[in-house]
């Protein structure tokens, strides 16, 4: 192996210097971003777990960090009421207050399945107009407003809406037959009843 010569200590300084410059310029283009995760009902107990681990995934690849969570566990999508976490996240935004220029969302069920598609899109565009953009880290298309992401993601919003409606169909039609076999369906079994 050769020795190094004065112009290869040199090179290898200017590669330094390139690599320092990059780091500061990371840092320097690092976005804030809120995360917002859901789980529909306590039985999902890791999903939580995974939507953290996945978003601050995507954050990692893309230079974001993190500086708020915003948590509804065991919450239905399928309208705003009780979402005290979705509420609080929409009232930040509206106010002025949110310290990030992101909210990141696992996927477009997470932000909700609301039955009305348009209200789901209302909420998006709340944020929007406030300057803070929503990404959805589990989706295959950018959420970046051309005519194919928005085609995309408004049949993505009208699939999780009917998602939920078809698992209420077959939760009643499972609930009925069940009844009608004359089983208890619903709350314990009052007391004294047999089959």
């Amino acid at each position: 192996m050769e020795p190094l010569t004065r112009a290869s200590y040199r090179q290898i300084s200017k590669v330094r210097a390139i690599w320092k410059v990059g780091e500061i310029m990371k840092k320097l283009t690092i976005k804030k971003a809120a995360q917002y995760i859901r789980m529909s009902t306590d039985l999902q107990r890791y999903s939580t777990a995974n939507q953290i681990e996945a978003i601050a995934e995507y954050a990692k690849d893309n230079s974001i960090e993190i500086v708020e969570t915003y948590l509804d566990e065991g919450k239905s999508g399928l309208r705003l009421n009780g979402r005290k976490a979705l509420q609080k996240l929409l009232a930040d935004v509206i106010s002025g207050h949110a310290e990030f220029e992101t909210i990141l969302v696992y996927d477009i069920s997470r932000w909700g399945r609301f039955q009305d598609n348009d209200e789901s899109a209302y909420y998006e565009f709340i944020c929007r107009r406030a300057g803070k953009q929503i990404i959805y880290c589990a989706e295959i298309f950018l959420n970046d407003g051309t005519p194919a992401s928005n085609i995309i993601k408004g049949l993505k919003r009208a699939m999780a809406g009917e998602y939920s409606r078809e698992l209420s169909e077959k939760v009643f039609r499972g609930q009925s037959t069940l009844a009608r076999l004359g089983w208890h369906v619903g709350a314990p079994s009052p007391y004294g009843l047999r089959r």
